[in-house]
């Protein structure tokens, strides 16, 4: 069974670099054809993917916030991260990450971990 843990910390100030790493067990993330997601949750609202990396080491983003992320990944540790540059408090949030299947949505996901923008 796969599993996936976010790390990271959980208070983050105004205009500094959020920096999340994501574990994952059971499972490689250079497998073909997997896709691996950062995800996030603000307070009140829907989810909102943030990018992925793919098997290979490709990274994607969503064209609202790609001017500010970043996403890597440590083979010889089976993980991957999330950086997130400039924050602001509408950058609070539970910040999740995912694996994608080929042609499908997420099918695991780690537990979540809340991260607060404030000073």
């Amino acid at each position: 069974q796969v599993q996936l843990q976010e790390s990271g910390p959980g208070l983050v100030k105004p205009s500094q670099t959020l920096s999340l790493t994501c574990t994952v067990s059971g499972g490689s993330i250079t497998t073909n054809y997997y896709y691996w997601s950062w995800i996030r949750q603000p307070p009140g609202k829907g989810l909102e993917w943030i990018g992925y990396i793919t098997y290979s080491g490709n990274p994607y983003y969503s064209p609202s916030l790609k001017s500010r992320t970043s996403i890597s990944r440590d083979t010889s540790n089976n993980q991957f991260s999330l950086q997130l540059s400039s924050v602001t408090p509408e950058d609070t949030a539970v910040y999740y990450c995912a694996r994608d299947p080929p042609g499908m949505g997420h099918d695991y996901w780690g537990q979540g971990t809340q991260v607060t923008v404030s000073s």
